[in-house]
């Protein structure tokens, strides 16, 4: 689905960094997630889509600091591979190296779950979201054609990125 991220920069404090947790999403989290998707979006998931992902098949995980919902990633398993489907950084937290840092917690969930590559799809003209996955070692393997929804009933092309684990 959507890949919005921050720019490939470790977050500035050291201190933040550490007061900062990633904890499994879980049904009480939608309210602050749906906030955020909707604020960074065009097109957001729905309420829908996270509720059917809260379960065994999805890595669903929300990054905190103290009680401030920094970010969250979706992300699906598959055999010896994980699906990166919905990472998103709050607006207001943008480029200060948040999504990067999900991209190493989801790295390591996936090694730690046998996965050898990590997936995802990103909207072509997302330039800042291609560049940081590129950045971070994803190479691009093709375009899926109208894979998402844009206005005026457009559809968009998908690149696929992937990252050998």
């Amino acid at each position: 689905m959507s890949a919005a991220m921050s720019a490939d920069r470790q977050p500035t404090s050291e201190a933040i960094r550490n007061a900062v947790t990633l904890r499994t999403m879980t049904p009480e989290n939608l309210d602050a997630v749906m906030a955020i998707e909707q604020t960074a979006y065009s097109h957001p998931w729905s309420r829908g889509n996270f509720q059917d992902s809260l379960n065994p098949l999805f890595e669903a995980q929300c990054l905190w600091l103290g009680d401030e919902l920094m970010g969250y990633f979706l992300a699906m398993h598959g055999f010896k591979e994980m699906h990166l489907l919905n990472i998103t950084v709050a607006p207001a937290r943008r480029g200060q190296g948040w999504a990067h840092m999900m991209l190493d917690a989801l790295s390591l969930i996936s090694r730690q779950q046998g996965a050898q590559w990590l997936w995802l799809e990103v909207r072509q003209s997302n330039a800042r979201a291609l560049q940081v996955y590129e950045r971070y070692g994803f190479a691009r393997i093709s375009v899926r054609k109208d894979y998402y929804p844009a206005d005026r009933q457009q559809r968009e092309h998908a690149v696929v990125m992937s990252l050998k684990l």
